[in-house]
Formats: structure tokens, sequence, C-alpha cells
């Protein structure tokens, strides 16, 4: 049986009326935001920041297939206002926020990527830093209403899933390209990582319309 907060995102799934003019400013910020690296050929954020968005876009589908399959609920639900719900899970307000997040907490990571904090190697150590603060942040989403949790092994009780599966990640694979040592390397991972989810796209929405 769906739940109720499932079958009210689905009636708003990809639904046009919708709209808000405010995704236009948001929108364009995430555009500055990459324009501005692009502009100093800032090449690890750059990617670092497309390799954390692709990974989000990647938890959207599968998250979307757990319904599918289920009939029952996603793993976490976006049912509440928005001006486009694009997967049952992720409307725009949180696709512009992935895009540019991954910029942000990269630019948080020692130049040394050798460097220990408190004996843990610094990516990891930011790694987990930036999803247990996700996780937080969630925390307060659901409390309030705007993101679902229907599942007792997810959920604000039970967060430890939600870290390593939510979040975790989405920082390492970031920080791995942020790592590499070619721009041709980056491109290739970040290519290869988009590609894998816009065929899941076109095969789970376009073709099967299953998410």
């Amino acid at each position: 049986m769906i739940t109720e907060s499932a079958a009210t995102a689905m009636k708003i799934l990809r639904d046009g009326n919708q709209f808000q003019w405010y995704v236009i400013p948001l929108f364009a910020l995430v555009v500055y935001v990459y324009a501005v690296e692009i502009e100093k050929r800032n090449w690890n954020l750059v990617f670092a920041g497309l390799a954390f968005w692709g990974m989000d876009w990647f938890n959207e589908i599968w998250n979307g297939l757990v319904f599918h399959f289920t009939q029952f609920a996603p793993v976490w639900g976006a049912p509440a206002k928005t001006a486009f719900l694009i997967l049952i899970g992720l409307n725009i307000e949180i696709c512009f926020m992935f895009a540019i997040a991954g910029i942000a907490f990269s630019k948080m990571l020692p130049q040394d990527k050798h460097l220990k904090i408190f004996g843990i190697p610094n990516r990891w150590f930011f790694a987990l830093v930036n999803s247990i603060f996700c996780v937080i942040v969630e925390i307060w989403l659901n409390s309030v209403g705007a993101l679902t949790w229907e599942y007792s092994w997810w959920n604000a009780r039970m967060p430890l899933l939600i870290v390593p599966l939510g979040y975790l990640h989405f920082n390492l694979v970031a920080f791995w390209v942020y790592d590499m040592e070619s721009v041709k390397k980056k491109a290739i991972t970040v290519g290869s990582i988009f590609a894998f989810d816009i065929v899941c796209l076109v095969l789970f929405v376009g073709i099967l319309k299953w998410i």
C-alpha cells in the first residue's frame, strides 16, 4: 500500500504547474558559482562539484526504483511545496543545492592530501564531517515535513545508514576526483558518472516510466 507521503509526491511529480520564478535566480547562482571557478581555471573544484552532483543523481534514481518495486514508499521523499519535483525524492531546489555543495565542501580540503586530522586521513575526515552535517540538516527537514522517511531503518532514530548511503560516497567520490592528477582523468570520470545517470534516466523515466 502506497504511503500518504508518496501518494502526495506522485501527484505533483514533474508537474509544470508547480513552477515558481525563484527557480531562475537559483539557476543563475549555480551558473555563477561554476563560472567563477572556470574563470580561475580551478578544475579540481569544477570537476569535484560535478562528481558530487552526479552521485546525487545516482542516489535519486535508485531511490525512485525502491518506490517502484515496493509500491510503498521511497527511502526518502520530497512531497512538500516545491517549484518542480523531478524525481520522487528530488525537487529542483535540492538539485541546485547539490550542484554547488560539492564545490563548497571541496574548498575545505587541505592542500596536502596526506595530512591527517585526529589521526584520520583528511579526505576521510572531511567526508565524514560533511556527511554528518548533511544528515543533521536532513533530520531538521524531516521534522518540519519537508523530507519524509517511512522506513524504520532510515529515520532520525536510525541515522547510521543515512551517513554512508546518503552522503559519504558523494564526498569520497568528489574528493577522489579532486585529487586526480590530470584534467583528462577528471573529465573521463565525471563524464562516466553522468553518462550512467543519463542512461538510467532515459531508461527508467523515458522508456519504462518506472520513476
